[in-house]
């Protein structure tokens, strides 16, 4: 029973986490006007489907739908994960973030401390989401 709501309360948390990173593209888009690149709009591919699954699975009480959560999540940490390498180091050259279209992906447009730009916020979010998922599917299992 306690590891049933425990699991519930996961699923919740798992929707409110892809909501906020949701909302937060949004808002530095439509509100602050930043122009996404490429890599931010296939991040967003990724993420804002999340959202609808995760409303649906918490509602649903379906732990199944994890494996599908996993997946999404584990493409975005592998994404925005290249994306931050893009913008704080020079593992891929020194250009290969202008290469990404018209908005250069190395562009940082926020940078809080020294390290949180806008492709670690999103990979905080799919890190977050990915570990809360594989727990739901591992207790699910069992």
């Amino acid at each position: 029973m306690k590891s049933q709501r425990r699991l519930e309360n996961m699923m919740y948390f798992t929707f409110a986490v892809a909501l906020i990173a949701t909302l937060g593209s949004l808002f530095f888009s439509e509100v602050k006007g930043i122009a996404p690149c490429t890599l931010c709009w296939f991040i967003r591919i990724l993420m804002y489907p999340l959202v609808m699954i995760a409303s649906i699975a918490a509602v649903r009480r379906d732990f199944k739908q994890s494996l599908y959560m996993m997946t999404f999540s584990a493409l975005g940490v592998g994404l925005a994960s290249y994306h931050y390498l893009l913008q704080k180091t020079n593992i891929f050259g020194n250009d290969a973030g202008n290469a990404c279209g018209q908005i250069p992906c190395n562009l940082e447009y926020i940078n809080v401390f020294g390290f949180i730009t806008i492709p670690f916020l999103a990979l905080i979010a799919f890190i977050m989401i990915f570990m809360m998922q594989f727990y739901v599917w591992k207790k699910h299992r069992q």
